[in-house]
């Protein structure tokens, strides 16, 4: 079973922990199991016969015996609570550490909102699962066993009456579980859609109520969460019908009992005080039943849960590190397409095809082509966040598939197409590109971005605060630190994926001039929309339709690529194309 091998193997560095709660609980079992026999005993040999010091001497025994199972049993639910916490610490751990190594193709197989809901709810589930499985499971067997035993030894013909209690129950708990576990699955695979749903309503809140969507989407939630709802109540209904079928199983057994051990008194062949341990006992082995009950309940949901937390801990991602990483000798910054073309998993035709070309140290050079030419396709091929299907893409003269992904992303800084900023500070977030950043260093970066009027203007300058996001500050300010963070790494090549675009053209303009006088050593991919942010480039190639088309200069291409030149007309008019 998943949900076992999942815990075997994140129980064993708890197994010290693990171990000595067994040992509090078979402690406290035995305490419990011990008590009605002493109590029969006061009732056989100080009640009947009047004896008090009997009925004191016993009784202090007992109260004794009452306050160590009390500490025992406050211990073990301590130890419980921290191996359990411990251990499903360590399952998120795993999760988070799996998921920092997908690549994008693995990371939209299970989609965002599923593995936040992996991460947080089936990891909880688990979690609450091991807590009550760690105290009554452990609990359960020894005081079902043990009552069995006792009950015996008190009472061998009223015995008989557990080989029709106990079936009853198993039988009825079996069919429950049958029917529970295919709804908690269920269950988990809503509670992702109602995610899903719920993250792109706030995420895109702006488009909603900007297209009166409003109605629609409050319908869609609601069609989810109807749907999670209903699967839910249908499991309740099950459960709720449940503990009333066990307590009348529970309490006709302790009627027969009586019944039957009445009958046994009154005959002379059963002492009273026996009869009393035997009721005891028949309830705590029904009760024991009844803590398995409760821990069955939750192993459906938590087996669901496991499935989908090992589905993730098992997946290898696509794009892992070669076996025997090759070390780059020079670090130029030069990079090179040799014959690349590329195909998403599943797609009829190639996205890029036979591209074949130098990205020059020392230069700009910049990548335009109408929406879906692949700019930002080829783009993701260089740091290899996408595998090439054929062909080589070589940084610093070494294939990327040949080098350790953390080798590869040092030689490089990213600035993506959509800018992202983390929560924390206008520092804290610069010092992603390099965590000794100085503070002088910071600034100098944030002048070249063109940032520096608006993060002196905002309170606290460097220590001003940043939301989750970057949503407290505007897209062109975000692109801005975007592009200041990637400065402050000083990397060997800079890949800007159409980052200038929120930017109005004065800005842009003494960005790009910035950007040449401080990285003119560097290679610089610039993969644009606007011609006006590449046309002064040293190197411009021209992608349409996954293909190269053309390159060259501004000058170059105008009269020569017929892409190139309309795109240079729709965007600047005839006048530039001349």
């Amino acid at each position: 079973m998943i949900l076992l091998r999942l815990l075997a193997l994140y129980l064993r560095p708890y197994r010290r922990a693990t171990l000595l709660l067994v040992t509090l609980l078979v402690a406290q079992t035995a305490g419990n199991l011990y008590l009605p026999n002493l109590n029969g005993d006061i009732i056989n040999n100080g009640v009947v016969v009047g004896n008090l010091h009997y009925i004191l001497h016993t009784g202090e025994w007992m109260l004794l015996l009452t306050l160590v199972i009390g500490l025992f049993s406050v211990w073990g639910i301590y130890w419980a609570s921290r191996v359990a916490m411990g251990a499903g610490a360590d399952i998120r751990a795993a999760l988070f550490a799996r998921v920092q190594t997908f690549s994008t193709r693995d990371m939209n197989e299970f989609g965002t909102a599923s593995l936040i809901t992996r991460n947080t709810n089936d990891v909880q589930q688990i979690q609450i699962f091991l807590q009550m499985a760690l105290t009554m499971m452990v609990v359960a067997p020894i005081m079902g066993l043990g009552g069995v035993a006792m009950a015996l030894h008190e009472g061998a013909k009223l015995s008989t009456l557990l080989l029709v209690a106990l079936p009853v129950m198993g039988a009825f708990l079996s069919v429950v579980m049958v029917k529970v576990i295919p709804k908690f699955r269920s269950m988990q695979v809503k509670i992702d859609r109602l995610n899903e749903v719920l993250r792109e309503q706030i995420t895109g809140v702006r488009v909603i109520r900007a297209f009166v969507r409003n109605d629609f989407e409050a319908e869609r939630f609601a069609k989810a969460n109807h749907d999670l709802t209903s699967t839910a109540l249908s499991v309740n209904r099950i459960f709720a019908m449940m503990l009333p079928v066990m307590m009348v199983i529970l309490n006709l057994s302790s009627v027969a009992v009586v019944w039957f051990g009445g009958r046994l008194v009154s005959e002379g062949s059963m002492p009273i005080g026996n009869l009393t341990a035997f009721l005891t006992y028949i309830m705590q082995i029904l009760l024991s039943v009844m803590m398995a009950v409760m821990v069955a309940i939750l192993v459906p949901r938590a087996a669901a849960s496991a499935e989908r937390v090992s589905q993730v801990l098992s997946t290898s991602p696509v794009i892992t590190n070669p076996p025997t990483p090759m070390m780059v000798s020079t670090r130029s910054g030069e990079i090179r397409f040799d014959h690349v073309t590329f195909a998403y998993p599943g797609s009829e035709r190639a996205v890029l095809e036979e591209l074949d070309f130098t990205l020059r140290a020392n230069s700009t050079n910049a990548i335009i082509g109408g929406t879906g030419s692949g700019k930002s396709t080829l783009f993701n091929l260089i740091p290899r966040f996408f595998e090439a299907t054929a062909g080589h893409v070589r940084v610093n003269d070494v294939d990327v598939r040949d080098q350790n992904l953390e080798d590869l992303w040092s030689y490089l800084g990213i600035v993506p197409q959509s800018a992202y900023l983390f929560s924390g500070t206008v520092a804290s977030n610069l010092r992603f590109g390099r965590a000794d950043a100085t503070d002088q260093e910071l600034w100098h970066a944030i002048e070249v971005a063109q940032a520096a009027d608006f993060v002196r203007a905002m309170p606290g300058g460097l220590d001003a605060a940043i939301d989750q996001g970057g949503t407290n500050v505007s897209g062109g300010q975000r692109q801005r630190l975007c592009i200041a963070r990637a400065l402050v790494k000083r990397a060997d090549a800079y890949l800007f994926d159409d980052c200038f675009s929120a930017l109005d053209a004065t800005t842009d303009a003494l960005l790009r001039r910035a950007l040449k006088k401080e990285i003119g050593a560097a290679t610089v991919v610039i993969v644009a929309q606007r011609v006006s942010t590449i046309m002064d480039a040293d190197q411009i190639i021209v992608l349409d339709d996954g293909r190269v088309v053309g390159v060259g200069t501004h000058q170059e291409l105008v009269p020569t690529c017929t892409t190139y030149h309309e795109i240079v007309v729709s965007q600047l008019g005839e006048d530039a194309a001349r």
